[in-house]
């Protein structure tokens, strides 16, 4: 199998790089960066905005790609583009969305695919809830579409701390190891449900060839949903230190920050409707996907 990775050099794409070469695929990536890559990889460096340059790119292609898979497909316009570019050239295309298309205001617990309500504030989940749209409502028949809703996505390769006030902080763990008690909104009740990078991508690789999967939209995440404040005392466990907090009201936290209104909620899914497709659901737990996240930051020096 060929796959055409869009985004090849960021953190999630970089995990499905790897299982997909583990796989032994051929596997090209289109990226902007200039990041060292392994040599079986194929480079290509194109702006994904740029139409001539994509086009161009594609042009180039030996070999015409069994799944494109997007990574970085944050608007419609994006989503236009790849079903403009890879109808013709594919008829499989993945795409990765967020569980934060959903008013947090009108969330079930857990939360399955069928959201009543979506953001529509121009945001970062408002415009992925615009992607969504243009590949439910205008994707050509011949290309099939899979779109994905993790929520915070973790593993080797990120930095650790999860929304609202400690997200991704490369000094993190040197302020629990210094005993800096963590801030957070509403004292850390709201439930996260993470999913293990390596878990996210191996999902999209076997859900390529799964039929059930075709033109279908999932929410995805791993076996454990915690209160935001247990994911910091893993954190400290596997330090081994303790770990103290800070409440920060809730009471006017949103009217100041906005872009927070999708973590401050319950943030746990329904994984039914991929259960029931046949394809093995993740099963990394958050404990352990954190033990090695934290012995990779560690040989990283944080």
């Amino acid at each position: 199998m060929n796959v055409l990775i869009l985004g090849g050099s960021g953190f999630v794409s970089g995990h499905l790089t790897r299982a997909a070469l583990d796989r032994g695929y051929g596997v090209w990536t289109v990226t902007r960066g200039t990041r060292s890559q392994d040599e079986r990889i194929h480079v290509l460096h194109a702006d994904r905005n740029n139409r001539d340059a994509m086009a161009a790119l594609i042009d180039t292609l030996p070999v015409k790609p069994d799944a494109v898979l997007d990574c970085i497909c944050f608007n419609a316009e994006q989503a236009e583009l790849d079903m403009t570019l890879f109808a013709g050239v594919t008829d499989r295309i993945v795409v990765i969305s967020t569980d934060s298309v959903y008013h947090p205001a009108f969330k079930h617990c857990p939360q399955d695919e069928n959201g009543e309500r979506y953001l529509t504030d121009g945001g970062y989940g408002a415009k992925k809830r615009e992607m969504e749209l243009a590949f439910i409502n205008s994707c050509p028949p011949s290309l099939k579409w899979t779109i994905f809703r993790p929520g915070h996505i973790f593993g080797p390769g990120s930095e650790a701390g999860c929304f609202p006030e400690q997200s991704r902080q490369p000094e993190l763990l040197s302020e629990l190891r210094a005993g800096r008690p963590m801030r957070l909104v509403g004292g850390g009740k709201y439930l996260i449900h993470p999913i293990f990078a390596d878990d996210l991508v191996r999902v999209m690789l076997d859900c390529i060839p799964n039929e059930k999967t075709f033109n279908q939209l999932f929410c995805i995440g791993g076996p454990d949903a915690v209160p935001n404040f247990r994911y910091y005392e893993i954190l400290g466990e596997l330090l081994g230190v303790g770990v103290t907090f800070e409440t920060v009201p809730e009471e006017g936290y949103l009217e100041a920050h906005p872009a927070s209104s999708g973590h401050l909620c319950d943030r746990r899914y329904d994984l039914e409707k991929l259960a029931a497709t046949g394809i093995r659901l993740p099963d990394t737990h958050l404990r352990e996907g954190l033990r090695l996240q934290v012995e990779d930051l560690i040989a990283r020096g944080r």
